[in-house]
């Protein structure tokens, strides 16, 4: 844990929701975020428990519920999905705080997804498997250099362009350069939508973060010490034997789903979205723990099952190949790339992927 009495930051004093319906990945994060020196944590499991909470929240004072300054969120997450809890977050009027940060968590770090993340109001969106470092340099970015908000008719939150060189999304910069295409705004209640189309307005707010840190904090930049982030990510790689049983148990889930799907010769849906399902966990977080391959081969494996795709005899085929694939790196504790037997892997399931590929494909 931080040691205060060689740097205090004040960022022990910001509250955190981490969202997230993978229970082991819960604690992790939860974990990693403890040992960088922030101790006010909130835990979700899915994101309809987190709207739950926020309500209270948002109506609650001066009782023990803690609020709440920045969610950190899964994006896949049943009954509610990251980006609904974003949506909600930012158009509800039972939301605690339209403008409250938001960094989305996925290991389906696809453009799309990001894409619509962004279209909703995400502040950060960060890749799984990910890094204590990562995880450091998106608070550090919140924190410190935390984006205007805009509104227009079709969207509220971060302003979207980082800089004037990246330009809009699309490759299109449709606002100029400078404010005076804007409405200046300095007040949080005035959220509702401009009346005309063309209407922009940004938001110029005190960074309340920074103010919640302490003064000490609002004259310098939130920078934790090299141990401690040194710690946390020693932390992070030890917890890589917990890894090993928590795949495992999942590459047993996709085992019994190739099983299942056997015993009908239709109607396999539910049985390889299921399929799919478990190849974005396992593709999410192998990284995390000092065995990228278990993500290579999970990102093929949720590649090749995402719908519409073949659910025939030979797409079982394919899906036991990648199992086989994964139970080798997790019973050889092949970190890295693996070397010989890492490229031995992937050529004994590429083979398997052409072999049951259809004709001409």
């Amino acid at each position: 844990m931080l040691n205060k009495d060689k740097v205090d930051p004040g960022h022990d004093r910001i509250s955190l929701m981490v969202v997230e319906d993978n229970e082991y990945m819960l604690d992790i994060l939860v974990s990693s975020l403890r040992r960088l020196g922030f101790t006010r944590i909130q835990k979700a499991k899915n994101g309809k428990e987190a709207v739950e909470y926020l309500k209270l929240t948002a109506r609650t004072f001066g009782t023990a519920v803690d609020g709440i300054d920045i969610v950190i969120s899964d994006f896949i997450m049943s009954p509610v999905s990251g980006v609904h809890l974003l949506q909600w977050l930012r158009d509800d009027k039972a939301s605690p705080s339209r403008f409250m940060p938001f960094i989305m968590l996925s290991g389906a770090a696809d453009r799309a997804n990001v894409e619509v993340s962004r279209d909703h109001g995400v502040n950060d969106f960060m890749a799984k498997p990910y890094s204590v470092d990562a995880i450091y340099k998106v608070l550090q970015r919140i924190i410190d250099a935390p984006r205007q908000f805009v509104t227009t008719q079709s969207y509220f939150g971060p302003c979207r362009r980082r800089s004037a060189k990246a330009g809009a999304p699309g490759g299109r910069e449709r606002r100029k350069p400078d404010e005076s295409h804007a409405t200046i705004v300095y007040a949080k209640d005035k959220v509702e939508k401009p009346s005309a189309p063309s209407d922009v307005w940004l938001f110029k707010l005190p960074n309340y973060l920074k103010q919640k840190m302490g003064s000490n904090a609002q004259h310098r930049p939130f920078v934790l010490p090299d141990d401690v982030l040194s710690s946390a990510e020693q932390h992070l790689k030890r917890e890589a034997d917990g890894f090993l049983g928590w795949a495992k148990g999942y590459l047993d889930r996709l085992s019994l789903q190739v099983s299942n799907a056997k015993q009908v010769s239709s109607e396999r849906a539910g049985q390889f979205e299921e399929i799919n399902l478990i190849a974005h966990e396992l593709r999410g977080q192998g990284g995390t723990f000092g065995y990228p391959l278990i993500t290579v081969f999970g990102k093929s494996l949720y590649d090749l099952t995402k719908p519409p795709c073949r659910q025939d005899d030979a797409s079982l085929e394919i899906v036991k190949a990648h199992i086989d694939a994964m139970r080798a790196v997790l019973r050889e504790k092949i970190e890295g790339d693996g070397g010989e037997m890492g490229q031995a892997l992937f050529k004994a399931l590429k083979m398997a992927i052409n072999k049951y590929a259809p004709p001409g494909s």
